[in-house]
């Protein structure tokens, strides 16, 4: 019988984190098997449990979307009588992620060369706005500002519009996936040397990696990219085009397609035209060209459209709203919608896993945890009475 156990079961997390990037990082290790100890400043909580509407029984949407599988353990950090809770967990615990201001950690005691000496083989992951060197080392880090200084909102948006920020916070969740991916080499590279590391990853790195193609582009030319709306920058058509109803993608990614593509929208007219009959020279007439498909496009609805170029084989598709993605059928038979009981909202919707193992499948097997909601079980785990834990709580340590 097949051993269907989580990839990262056994593998402790002590999640000092709190917005988006750091518990985005520690919830991907969380749907993988991590036990994940989140710890939270008594009273409040992560700053995302007050951000909203929308709240579902005085449950933030937002906090509930990026905080599954983990347990809640309260705690004032700042409070002398933390720091032997604070030393016990990093004793147990394989993994620290934290997302303070880079030096911030290092005041309360919880800097990695501190935190080392303690536990040797811990792998320690700083998510910052900048990194944990440099001149802009002690710089905030939103993801607002980042996209614009990360160079992403300069390609983003219609040719004569304003620098358009995506619409998820995508240097805070760029930061998250690459710091769970340092994570992943370091417990490679600590299972076989049993050596541990400092992960230091920034939302300014991780913007800039995703620049991919455009910074290639810039290093070919020397010419700052344009911003191109909904298409591509060296590939047309490659864009959003109105249909008579609404708009629709298509995407004609070669000189094959696009012979295809003119028979099927009856334009075998400019098929061969010089000005377009490559993809360089349709990028050259991109404006030209987009102009003689918008119209043609229009003349009919999106559904008939699609089932054509369907038909024919040419890369194409709606562009959904979330009503209507969460109820694709290919989206519900991947499971990237679950739906969660919840101690206090009930039933709630969450996303799904998106990497599917067939070994070590991850799971989604417990709800976003309610503020301090694990103290108890935590604490006890960690040695402590119930007449110490109680201690604690009237002195206001947890």
């Amino acid at each position: 019988m097949k051993d269907m156990s989580p990839a990262l079961k056994g593998i402790r997390v002590l999640d000092l984190s709190r917005a988006l990037a750091g518990p985005y990082c520690t919830m991907l290790l969380a749907d993988y098997g991590a036990e994940v100890i989140k710890v939270e400043l008594p009273g409040t909580g992560d700053d995302t449990r007050g951000w909203g509407p929308p709240f579902v029984k005085g449950e933030s949407a937002y906090f509930m979307s990026i905080n599954r599988n983990k347990k809640s353990l309260t705690l004032d950090m700042k409070n002398a009588k933390s720091k032997e809770i604070l030393e016990r967990m990093v004793k147990q615990s394989d993994v620290i992620v934290e997302n303070f201001r880079p030096g911030a950690a290092d005041r309360l005691g919880l800097g990695y060369g501190q935190v080392k000496k303690i536990n040797p083989k811990i792998i320690y992951c700083s998510i910052s706005g900048f990194g944990q060197d440099g001149p802009y080392r002690e710089l905030p880090g939103f993801d607002q500002t980042l996209q614009g200084m990360g160079g992403m909102m300069s390609i983003t948006g219609e040719p004569d519009g304003p620098p358009m920020k995506v619409g998820v916070a995508i240097a805070d969740i760029s930061g998250a996936m690459f710091a769970a991916f340092g994570i992943m080499l370091a417990l490679f590279h600590r299972e076989k040397t049993g050596v541990g590391q400092w992960v230091d990853t920034s939302l300014l790195d991780s913007q800039i990696a995703w620049l991919t193609y455009r910074a290639g582009e810039y290093f070919a030319s020397g010419k700052l990219p344009e911003k191109v709306g909904s298409g591509h920058p060296m590939i047309v058509p490659y864009q959003a085009f109105k249909a008579k109803d609404d708009y629709i993608n298509i995407a004609v990614g070669n000189d094959q397609l696009w012979k295809r593509f003119c028979k099927v929208i009856n334009m075998e007219n400019i098929m061969d035209d010089p000005k377009f009959a490559t993809n360089a020279k349709r990028v050259e007439n991109r404006k030209e060209l987009i102009t003689i498909l918008s119209r043609v496009i229009e003349t009919k609805t999106g559904t008939e459209w699609l089932k054509l170029l369907e038909d024919a084989g040419i890369p194409a598709g709606p562009i959904y709203t979330l009503d209507k993605i969460f109820s694709d059928p290919q989206v519900l038979h991947r499971k990237m919608k679950v739906e969660i009981e919840h101690p206090k909202a009930g039933k709630i919707k969450v996303t799904g896993i998106p990497v599917k193992l067939s070994e070590t499948p991850g799971e989604i097997k417990f709800p976003p945890p309610l503020l301090g909601q694990h103290n108890k079980e935590v604490l006890t785990e960690l040695g402590y009475s119930t007449d110490e834990i109680e201690k604690l709580v009237v002195e206001k340590v947890i």
